[in-house]
């Protein structure tokens, strides 16, 4: 199966794409960042993640997406333009009709690292470690994104069966 993973934001949306097979062997396929100007307006910035995301899922055609959730933070104005990345990426998901998974940090944090509160340097170097990359992926926001994909392979399984049994939604 072929995951996307996302880490939202309006100057750097982090993505990495990551190639799994039923068992633990995870092959890293692609990473990277999509940069926005400060100097565009918003609108301009958002219309530029949508393209440049449109774009990855073409070439790719990953067969399920997952994306860090917001988690409140004490800067609005951050917080609302993460929002509006998120928004952004989740339509486009959806209109390439893929389902859209939501992680918070604390649980990304938890399944790549064994501990929610892991710092940016340990979720790199775990994210390498279970990718067998050479280097660290730099910067953050892509190795945030390998991290929520890791994240979303490891639920999966618990997603099929809440699926499969409408009793437990």
């Amino acid at each position: 199966m072929l995951v996307l993973g996302i880490d939202p934001g309006i100057a750097i949306t982090g993505y990495g794409l990551i190639q799994s097979d039923r068992g633990a062997n995870h092959q890293c396929i692609t990473y990277g960042t999509i940069t926005t100007s400060s100097d565009e307006p918003d609108a301009e910035r958002l219309k530029v993640l949508y393209g440049q995301l449109s774009a990855i899922l073409q070439d790719y055609q990953p067969e399920s997406c997952a994306i860090e959730k917001l988690f409140f933070q004490k800067n609005v104005k951050t917080a609302i333009s993460v929002g509006q990345a998120r928004g952004v990426a989740m339509l486009t998901l959806a209109n390439a009709g893929l389902g859209v998974y939501e992680y918070t940090p604390n649980v990304i944090k938890q399944t790549v690292c064994g501990y929610g509160s892991a710092g940016k340097r340990q979720v790199q170097r775990m994210v390498q470690t279970i990718l067998n990359l050479e280097e660290l992926p730099r910067p953050d926001d892509a190795a945030d994104a390998l991290a929520v994909a890791i994240c979303h392979i490891h639920h999966r399984p618990f997603h099929n069966l809440q699926q499969n049994n409408p009793t437990q939604r």
